[in-house]
């Protein structure tokens, strides 16, 4: 860059924010700027691009040092410097305020300081690929430390495009549940849907989910227990501890077990709460646990609730109902109405498991379906001629209606080895282990606490 006169003002493209500044000293390859507004003084060769000659045109407004300011009207050079003239008043360039502001687009635009087109394709590659992102059915399911297999991808799919995900992981053990509902809430949290979480887990996993979620999806969950709230409350006397933390991972146990804790939980109001081995959670008709009780309350408050367990029937039907009475309190409301649409449970499985395949329905089938869509007969009616005409997507319309009708359809969702393909086969490779002298007393002591077990006693062997 040549023509540097001393009294110019200049503004440095790469650092607006040093103000308007004044050209003080001029060297055969160095020019030297003062930037008053920031108190700096920088030198740069002449021919550098990042300064950019201060040029107001007729019609915008300057002001000078003593904070007099009008409309420009005229504009003059005269031995390299310009002289701005309007509303009787008029004044050199070296004048000008030194807080000048040339940030705004609008200003950039009129004083003619665009950057280059390569510039804007950037902007716009990026902008544009950034919005490929956010519009992406993998959006927040990738980033993780994990192999994704499909039956995973189908139930992170279904379950996190839902607006209030209230379902039950119920995978055998080793087909991913903890994978998948990390997963669910890293999405949940990507798309804005989560932001405050609580994870409740047995005493004894609390480090074991604190460690996979860390070292597979980044996420830091604070540990919360007694000592932690006491601390909370140390510092901030009367406050609620559990609103000190977003995310936060504890023991059902902890707080199943302190009246006060449990109710600071609950008030402290969750987007999604996780629970896992549900199946400890007890309930009767008649009583329920602590801990029941208290995933009940959070339940009720929070949108988002996933219970995880490999064993849903473990406990019978019974059982199984009560975690459904969890996910939808109103849906699962009396347990001898579900006793009896749980007959009909296995007809509902053949007639689908037909329609997979592609078989046909038999007369008894449509009479069973009849009876499952007893509210919608002609919509039923629709499907079906879809479906047996071979109706590109009648298929898959049918399967999703019955799944709506069918009781835990869009609730449980199970996988099981037998029905995986791609898994290697268990090996039973048992490893004796020598008790020495004990070992008699040991196989009494186990036996009696089985036998206790089996009865339904409380044992006191310990």
């Amino acid at each position: 860059m040549a023509g540097f006169v001393a009294g110019q003002r200049y503004i440095s493209e790469p650092e607006p924010e040093l103000g308007l500044g004044t050209v003080v000293s001029v060297g055969s390859f160095q020019v030297g700027i003062r930037f008053l507004a920031s108190g700096e003084e920088r030198l740069y060769a002449s021919d550098t691009i990042v300064l950019k000659r201060a040029r107001f045109r007729v019609g915008e407004k300057v002001s000078n040092r003593e904070g007099e300011s009008f409309k420009v009207d005229q504009v003059e050079e005269r031995e390299g410097l310009l002289y701005y003239s309007g509303e009787d008043l008029s004044f050199c360039e070296d004048v000008l305020s030194d807080s000048t502001s040339f940030s705004s687009p609008h200003d950039r635009l009129l004083g003619g300081r665009s950057d280059p087109g390569e510039v804007f394709d950037l902007r716009y590659k990026t902008l544009r690929t950034q919005s490929e992102l956010r519009r992406s059915p993998m959006r927040g399911f990738t980033g993780g430390r994990v192999d994704l297999i499909p039956h995973q991808m189908y139930i992170l799919h279904e379950v996190s495009s839902r607006q209030s995900p209230r379902v039950l992981l119920s995978d055998e053990v080793g087909l991913g549940k903890t994978i998948e509902a990390c997963l669910i809430l890293q999405r949940l949290r990507a798309v804005g849907k989560a932001e405050r979480i609580l994870i409740l887990v047995p005493e004894s996993l609390v480090h074991q989910w604190f460690v996979e979620l860390l070292r597979r999806f980044n996420l830091w969950f604070s540990i919360y227990d007694e000592g932690r709230c006491r601390a909370a409350e140390k510092s901030s006397p009367g406050e609620n501890p559990f609103l000190d933390g977003q995310m936060i991972l504890c023991s059902v146990d902890f707080l199943a077990n302190s009246e006060v804790r449990s109710e600071q939980a609950i008030e402290a109001g969750w987007d999604l709460v996780v629970v896992d081995e549900a199946h400890h959670l007890e309930w009767t008709p008649e009583k329920s646990s602590s801990e029941y009780e208290l995933v009940e309350a959070l339940g009720q408050k929070s949108p988002g609730l996933l219970l995880l367990t490999a064993t849903p029937t473990q406990l019978g039907l019974e059982g199984h109902f009560a975690r459904l009475r969890l996910l939808d309190p109103n849906r699962y409301s009396d347990f001898e109405g579900f006793q009896a649409e749980s007959e009909g449970f296995e007809s509902v499985a053949r007639i689908a498991g037909k329609i997979v395949d592609e078989e046909g329905l038999s007369s008894s089938d449509h009479e069973a379906l009849k009876l499952i869509f007893d509210k919608d007969l002609t919509g039923l009616e629709k499907r079906l001629a879809d479906f047996e005409k071979g109706k590109r997507g009648g298929k898959d319309v049918l399967l999703r209606a019955l799944l709506d009708e069918h009781g835990t359809g869009r609730v449980v969702f199970r996988n099981s080895r037998a029905n995986m393909t791609g898994f290697p086969k268990r090996m039973y490779c048992p490893a004796p282990l020598n008790a020495g002298e004990d070992s008699k007393a040991l196989l009494n002591r186990l036996a009696r606490e089985f036998e206790a077990e089996y009865r339904g006693e409380e044992s006191d062997i310990r």
